[in-house]
C-alpha cells in the first residue's frame, strides 16, 4: 500500500514540477529550469522502475536513486527561492511536498532494509 502512495505522490510532484518548468522558462530561467525539470522528474520515474526491480536488493537500490534525486530537486527550489526566481509561497508549496514525498521514499527503504534482514 505504502507504495502505491508513494507512486501516487511522486507523479503528482512531478506534475508540479514540469508547471514549475513552464513558468520558470516564460520567466527566462533557462540553466535551472531544466536542472529541476530534470531531477523532479526522474523521482517518480525511478520509483516506477523499482517496481519492477528484478531483487529486493535491486528494488533498494533503485529507490536510493529516486531519494537522490528527489533531494537534488529539494536543493533546485531552494536555490529558485535564494535567487527571486519563485516566491516564498511558491516555494513552500512546493518543498513541502518534496519533503514528503522524500519521507515517504526513505521509510519505504528502511522498511525494506529491515526486511531483508528478517529471516
Amino acid at each position: 500500500m505504502g507504495e502505491d502512495v508513494i507512486k501516487i505522490k511522486s507523479f503528482s510532484f512531478a506534475i508540479r514540477i514540469v508547471n514549475l518548468y513552464k513558468i520558470l522558462v516564460s520567466r527566462n530561467e533557462y540553466v535551472i529550469s531544466k536542472q529541476i525539470l530534470r531531477s523532479g522528474t526522474s523521482v517518480g520515474a525511478n520509483i516506477r522502475e523499482a517496481k519492477n526491480a528484478e531483487s529486493k536488493a535491486d528494488f533498494i537500490h533503485k529507490l536510493g536513486i529516486s531519494q537522490k534525486e528527489a533531494d537534488e530537486t529539494l536543493y533546485w527550489l531552494e536555490l529558485l527561492q535564494a535567487t527571486n526566481y519563485i516566491s516564498n509561497e511558491e516555494f513552500s508549496s512546493l518543498n513541502n511536498d518534496g519533503v514528503e514525498v522524500l519521507k515517504l521514499i526513505k521509510s519505504i527503504i528502511i522498511t525494506s532494509k529491515n526486511n531483508i534482514k528478517k529471516p
